[in-house]
């Protein structure tokens, strides 16, 4: 039965068709130079395309492990969060969440079962608390993982966590820690930084606190509370290809900013900036690349959404979802299904217009940390962590003897650098510093000879014991369009040239100088989506 002002949302809108695997940006449009497509598919990262042209390349060796051997840990987490004043309990919303993928897992745990363990030691376990040694206990959330349905991932979520007013932190971390069975550390993992705040800010927003301001392709989670009760708290989902509103789970959402003209191609154009009310945005699960039409963000005060307000939006400020092409009709949910609210207009102030509960949406900038490593068919005995996160590289040199410096956290004189398959000669620095020798282009491939294109290859760690860290960064190499001109006219002279070669010794010239031009290359570094 259909309430007063709500109606069936259109399948075609809100049950969009999966995006194509091929085209990441079914749902997106077409994207600005400088950023990037969100990533499709679900964390459980598949092998990179550059990383398997790099085991036909080459011979194959420690990195080129198989991919679905691989473990993932992912944390999903909000950038922002309320501090408990006296004896209350903010419970940080949405609350975090952990995921766990890859075959990897499995691997492990047969393992364990073929030495004879119990069932109670290869059960995965975990606990999240603030990353600061004063925790106690009482304040550790245990976490229950349950395998999702039609997915191969395990799910939990640390619905209690919450930071008191005695901790005059205006920063910190979530601290995550798996165990088997609750004696074998598997490893500790860290979240990106949590800003604190006291409340949520109702003024216009400068470029001071640019932290509180939402951006555009940055990631959101959306979350409804009825009559502001924990117990009714509804988030903004995605469940088999359809947006659903959940109790339980929250999905990340890239939000874009949308420019009301279209391209050539008959896509929406993207564009850069903070998100501002009154602007069009594009809401797409950073997950599975389902997307909403596009809409027009609204401020809403009071149950009512403003029509005439231009400041940009902040963290956990309410706000309303309007069709684009449809006025006065909103994004609402009703019980779990989310639907179209027909608002009626103000009778006071014409540029208002009246929402229901169910329209009014919280909205927060989220954050999402990915974690993979592979241990291979044995079973390492040792914790993961710490765990080496790269954050920055620079090349240094050229030719022969270029050298690329690695930035980042947690790095040890027990890490070595890979490019695809090949080691490189590293130096430790410090903790935050490793240092290594470019490998020549050579020894990517037996047939660099007849290569003339770029080649990218995945960066990856090793520990001394084996034991992989996958990186989300890559290597470029690129040679020079052009031979030198002696070797161009060489190669153009017939079977003979001035100095008497015959066409067997310009060819090997030509390699030659092909080989020079590869290590001569204009190194180039960017980071994966």
């Amino acid at each position: 039965m259909h309430q007063p002002g709500l109606t069936h949302t259109d399948p075609a809108l809100l049950h969009p068709a999966p995006a194509d695997p091929v085209s990441p940006l079914t749902h997106l449009g077409t994207l600005l130079s400088g950023h990037d497509a969100p990533r499709t598919g679900g964390w459980d990262r598949s092998l990179h395309s550059a990383f398997q042209g790099c085991q036909l390349l080459g011979t194959t060796r420690e990195p080129a492990r198989e991919a679905h051997t691989d473990q993932t840990v992912v944390i999903l987490h909000a950038k922002v969060a309320q501090k408990s004043y006296g004896n209350e309990k903010r419970f940080f919303c949405p609350p975090p969440c952990v995921y766990i993928s890859g075959h990897g897992w499995k691997i492990m745990q047969d393992h364990l079962k073929a030495a004879g363990c119990g069932d109670s030691v290869y059960r995965l376990c975990g606990y999240m608390c603030l990353d600061s040694s004063s925790q106690s206990q009482a304040d550790t959330f245990k976490l229950v993982f349950d395998e999702q349905p039609n997915s191969r991932q395990m799910f939990a979520c640390a619905k209690s966590l919450f930071i008191s007013d005695q901790d005059k932190r205006k920063h910190f971390r979530l601290l995550l820690q798996l165990f088997l069975g609750n004696s074998r550390e598997v490893g500790s993992f860290q979240s990106r930084m949590i800003k604190v705040i006291s409340k949520p800010s109702q003024k216009r927003q400068s470029m001071k606190n640019a932290d509180l301001c939402i951006s555009s392709c940055s990631r959101v989670a959306l979350f409804n509370r009825l009559r502001s009760q924990t117990v009714s708290t509804r988030y903004l989902s995605v469940d088999r290809g359809a947006f659903i509103a959940s109790a339980r789970q929250w999905t990340a959402l890239t939000i874009t900013m949308v420019e009301d003209h279209h391209s050539d191609h008959g896509d929406f154009v993207l564009s850069e900036g903070f998100i501002c009310y009154g602007c069009v945005v594009q809401l797409v699960c950073t997950e599975s690349g389902v997307a909403l039409p596009p809409m027009v963000i609204r401020k809403v005060n009071k149950q009512h959404a403003i029509l005439d307000v231009d400041e940009p939006v902040s963290q956990l400020h309410k706000c309303a979802l309007q069709f684009k092409d449809k006025p006065h009709v909103f994004l609402c949910l009703s019980s779990d299904t989310i639907v179209k609210y027909q608002a009626q207009p103000s009778t006071r102030d014409p540029g208002r217009v009246v929402l229901n509960d169910g329209a009014c949406w919280t909205i927060i900038g989220v954050e999402a940390v990915e974690f993979t490593f592979n241990q291979g068919s044995g079973c390492i005995q040792t914790p993961v962590s710490p765990f080496p996160v790269i954050t920055g590289l620079e090349v240094n040199g050229g030719g022969h003897v270029a050298m690329l410096e690695i930035s980042g956290e947690n790095f040890s004189p027990h890490l070595k650098v890979w490019f695809g398959n090949n080691e490189a000669e590293t130096m430790f620095k410090s903790a935050k510093s490793l240092l290594c020798v470019v490998p020549d282009v050579s020894v990517l491939s037996d047939s660099w000879r007849c290569l003339r294109r770029s080649i990218t290859v995945l960066l990856s760690l090793i520990r001394s014991d084996g034991l992989i860290y996958r990186t989300s960064f890559s290597f470029t190499y690129t040679p020079e369009l052009h031979p030198p001109v002696s070797v161009r006219g060489a190669a153009a002279g017939g079977r003979k040239t001035e100095g008497g070669m015959d066409r067997g010794q310009e060819d090997d010239a030509l390699l030659e100088t092909i080989h020079q031009e590869f290590t001569r290359a204009n190194y180039h570094l960017f980071m994966q989506s």
